[in-house]
């Protein structure tokens, strides 16, 4: 039996090709230019290369034909990966931070122990495959790695995009989902157990017959989705968000009435309606705050969800620890709200207004994003002058253009 597998660990190294610097260079250049659709230009196939611990950061392998490839320990952090065949590859404990995957073909890859924090993987399938090739001796014969293909095993997924993946019977046993995007994803069947999917989104995913056991899940959002004969033994389920009620209701009077009553208060400076003073309330059902004015608006804890706030006036108000996961607030006016121990993950908040709200002669109120969770927000654009980020979870966020002039920033 020992001889059997050394024979076949022997074999498998055989089928991957070393390549020297020089040919991998000029493999590089010519894929550029078949990008570009330049002269001279080829598509990447690298099929069965060894790329062990090869540094390729930042490129563009659009398209690439990587299958089989040996990638273990190998940094790709911040290349784009799109389209490419990663078909049984051996990606394990690669550096692939950031990496767009956008449907790339991973069926068989290991990933086991893979950094692909904050990696672009909507649409990719990472579906358990193997490959077949030919053998003088055996005929067909299936190229094995040294752990299971289709492995994601203590991979880091932290923030990473997963939004319709196809990862039917995927092993992603201890593995780091948090604040994930799994939205639509076809995890049925998959091994998750002792997975951390701490605020990740699986709204509308297919967990059916999945084992989650032992799995923390604190704070997931789990709207839609199916969990039907899936394994949840010993799973933390903490805080986890649902699908929201049909309707709201406040003293008997409806969220959207409520809302108008405090519309009113802001529009007559007082004379008119109340101002809206509420605790945990679920936002959800209203769907759209958009353009909606809603200054000194005092709602901590609440959920706004994947809610359009764009444009939404939010001067000065209190949404200490409130949802706002995947929300809309596009150019809205935040000046001076507090959203400390907030949840702004992958919000949109492109041209949004941070900065100091002004409440009297030389005073003003800034911006409080303390202790708040911003992983993979957009932040593109916006101005937030003299805003706090203090403790602020930033990992991911695309902060390019914003104007953060004296902010409280810890990096």
């Amino acid at each position: 039996m020992v001889n059997a597998k050394a024979r076949m660990s022997s074999q498998a190294q055989q089928h991957h090709t070393a390549l020297d610097a020089h040919t991998l260079r000029e493999a590089l250049d010519a894929h550029q230019r078949y990008l570009a659709g330049r002269a001279g230009g080829r598509r990447l196939a690298l099929h069965y290369a060894d790329l062990a611990n090869c540094s390729l950061e930042g490129v563009d392998l659009r398209d690439a034909d990587l299958t089989g490839a040996k990638l273990a320990g190998s940094t790709l952090a911040r290349s784009n990966l799109s389209r490419a065949i990663l078909f049984g590859a051996d990606l394990r404990e690669a550096d692939m931070r950031h990496v767009n995957l956008k449907r790339a073909d991973l069926r068989g890859a290991c990933m086991r122990g893979a950094n692909l924090a904050g990696a672009e993987l909507a649409g990719c399938d990472l579906r358990e495959g193997r490959i077949a090739l030919q053998d003088k001796l055996d005929g067909f014969r299936i190229l094995r790695h040294e752990h299971r293909p289709g492995e994601l095993n203590y991979a880091v997924l932290a923030g990473a995009n997963l939004q319709g993946a196809q990862m039917t019977g995927a092993v992603a046993m201890t593995s780091d989902f948090t604040d994930a995007n799994l939205s639509g994803a076809i995890l049925t069947g998959a091994k998750l157990m002792r997975a951390v999917l701490d605020g990740a989104d699986l709204s509308g995913a297919d967990l059916g017959g999945a084992d989650l056991s032992g799995a923390s899940m604190k704070r997931a959002v789990l709207t839609g989705v199916n969990l039907s004969q899936a394994r949840l033994d010993d799973a933390d389920l903490t805080d986890v968000l649902r699908a929201p009620p049909p309707i709201f209701y406040i003293d008997d009077k409806s969220l959207t009435d409520v809302v108008s009553d405090h519309e009113a208060f802001c529009d007559s400076n007082g004379r008119h309606g109340e101002v809206m003073k509420l605790h945990q309330v679920d936002f959800r059902p209203m769907r759209s705050l958009k353009k909606r004015r809603l200054s000194g608006l005092s709602a901590p804890n609440s959920i706004f969800f994947g809610m359009d706030l764009e444009g939404a006036q939010l001067q000065g108000a209190d949404l200490t620890n409130c949802d706002f996961r995947g929300a809309n607030l596009r150019d809205a006016d935040l000046r001076g709200a507090r959203f400390t121990g907030a949840q702004l993950a992958r919000a949109d908040m492109r041209g949004a207004k941070m900065g100091p709200l002004a409440i009297g002669d030389n005073r003003f109120v800034r911006t409080d994003f303390s202790r708040a969770s911003l992983r993979g927000a957009d932040l593109r654009g916006a101005h937030a002058p003299r805003a706090r980020f203090l403790e602020a979870e930033m990992d991911g966020a695309r902060v390019a253009g914003c104007d953060l002039t004296g902010a409280e920033l810890e990096i």
